[in-house]
């Protein structure tokens, strides 16, 4: 199973990265996709197939995103929880870990940790990923 959403509104190793102004992430969030789910079940034995399966992701995410809202995204992001699971398909897929959150969630409160801190991961889906986010 494989599920995309909307990005986080906030992620401190994501926006350092991109390097871009408040303005310019309210105004270009949208171009940024979160792969939230993602499960190949355990009993499920094939090599290489969760690389595989976003390496597909990538190439065909942008034109459905196109075809079904009207733009393409950028850049996908994923949070993996790491006293649950590590990482390695991600990294395998060519994923970019770029750091980690401070465990408050979407909805927690301020300066305080009310979900698990997960590792960031990023997949550029346009080479010029940075300059689009960054346009006023």
């Amino acid at each position: 199973m494989l599920g995309f959403a909307a990005s986080a509104w906030q992620c401190a190793p994501r926006d350092c990265y991109i390097g871009w102004s408040h303005t310019q992430r309210m105004r270009n969030l949208h171009l940024i996709v979160n792969n939230s789910r993602f499960l190949i079940l355990p009993w499920i034995r094939s090599k290489n197939l969760a690389s595989k399966i976003l390496a597909l992701a990538a190439r065909t995410l942008p034109q459905h995103w196109q075809q079904r809202y009207a733009y393409r995204p950028v850049l996908m992001e994923t949070f993996v929880d790491t006293e649950r699971f590590s990482g390695t398909c991600y990294r395998a897929a060519n994923w970019q870990y770029v750091g980690q959150t401070k465990g408050r969630g979407k909805l927690g409160p301020a300066g305080k940790r009310s979900v698990p801190i997960k590792d960031l991961w990023l997949y550029p889906l346009d080479p010029d990923f940075r300059r689009r986010l960054a346009l006023d």
